[in-house]
């Protein structure tokens, strides 16, 4: 009976975002069964994604308000479910696992969890990531690498995306602090995802993150960006976060970099060109490049494979003799994300054949 309680929430999370799949070593419901007790399962599955008050939720389970206001705030302060504070009183939903329960682990990730997360992303949740990547998070380029020639839209500009929020808050990357604790120390910056909006409120509620300039906020970025990170927005043109990734840690880079052609996978506008006469053989791109995009060819002169280039710009900026280019994708290519974050995950659904 309790297993049957846990397939369920493993179920309905498989229908939100990037999905939960099943699988043959049974690790989701470990995971399940270790962030959430059967009481827990019994609110969300009564949950959706659409925030609900309070006396919505109690009225439709036929129990007291203060006993269901009780229960969700204590799932929500152990980020198992999204709450978003207002002055008439609290909006509560379901969330997925990514971005949702796994990063909402942050403030208390144990190695316990990270272990069971990693066992977990090796044996499925890689594949689907790969599926859902390019509506999950973009890549968009260092501004630096682009040349001046070429006007960049404003969702392709990580300064500019900061500068339109009302609000910046930054909090630890979950994927590096996950493989810091069980794998490795890449020696990359860990403070390093920004969150805004009601995102972001609900990470300065519960002290996984901390609110910061503007200038703070570009000082991170190019800190990020000087440590080789990749900025990766979500893909819609108003994101509620914004990701500085590496190939080492990243949970979309890393299952990216298993593919064979991570840039039919990326939603980018760009792509890397070497001016080979320009090229003096230094290596240095080969480092600054998150996804073995960059290799030396007989003559000791660097060449892209245009198949594994996801267009992040960092070896542009790097490149001594300016060798490297960043060039737009040609008209056909160009990708317009979509306007709002219902309309982002409304497409990763269909994408997935799940609406």
């Amino acid at each position: 009976m309790q297993s049957d309680i846990y397939r369920q929430i493993q179920e309905q999370l498989d229908q939100y975002s990037m999905g939960f799949p099943a699988t043959e070593s049974r690790i989701e419901l470990k995971i399940l069964k270790y962030l959430f007790s059967e009481a827990d399962t019994e609110m969300f599955a009564a949950l959706t994604p659409i925030l609900e008050t309070v006396h919505s939720v109690a009225s439709r389970l036929d129990r007291a308000e203060a006993e269901v206001a009780a229960q969700l705030d204590d799932m929500a302060e152990r980020g198992l479910l999204f709450r978003l504070k207002k002055e008439d009183g609290s909006r509560y939903g379901a969330i997925p696992f990514v971005h949702g329960l796994f990063e909402f682990q942050v403030k208390d990730l144990r190695s316990d969890f990270a272990k069971m997360a990693k066992e977990y992303f090796d044996e499925a949740f890689d594949g689907a990531m790969q599926v859902g990547a390019d509506y999950f998070l973009r890549t968009i380029p260092v501004q630096e690498s682009i040349d001046v020639t070429h006007n960049v839209a404003s969702y392709d500009d990580a300064v500019e995306i900061l500068k339109s929020k009302p609000f910046i808050v930054i909090t630890d990357c979950i994927c590096r602090k996950t493989a810091d604790l069980i794998d490795h120390d890449c020696g990359k910056p860990l403070e390093a995802c920004f969150m805004f909006g009601s995102m972001g409120q609900y990470y300065l509620d519960r002290a996984m993150g901390r609110k910061i300039t503007l200038e703070e906020a570009t000082d991170i970025l190019t800190k990020c960006r000087e440590a080789g990170l990749v900025t990766q927005p979500a893909t819609s043109q108003n994101p509620a976060g914004m990701c500085n990734c590496c190939g080492d840690c990243c949970g979309v880079l890393r299952a990216l970099n298993k593919h064979p052609r991570p840039a039919e996978m990326v939603f980018s506008n760009h792509f890397a060109s070497v001016v080979t006469e320009d090229c003096t053989g230094c290596e240095t791109c080969l480092d600054r490049c998150q996804m073995g995009a960059l290799s030396m060819n007989d003559d000791d002169l660097a060449v892209v494979d245009e198949d594994r280039c996801i267009g992040c710009g960092l070896c542009v900026t790097t490149c001594p003799g300016e060798a490297i280019k960043l060039v737009p994708k040609s008209e056909s290519e160009f990708r317009t994300p979509p306007a709002t974050m219902v309309e982002q995950m409304m497409m990763m659904a269909q994408k997935r054949g799940v609406l």
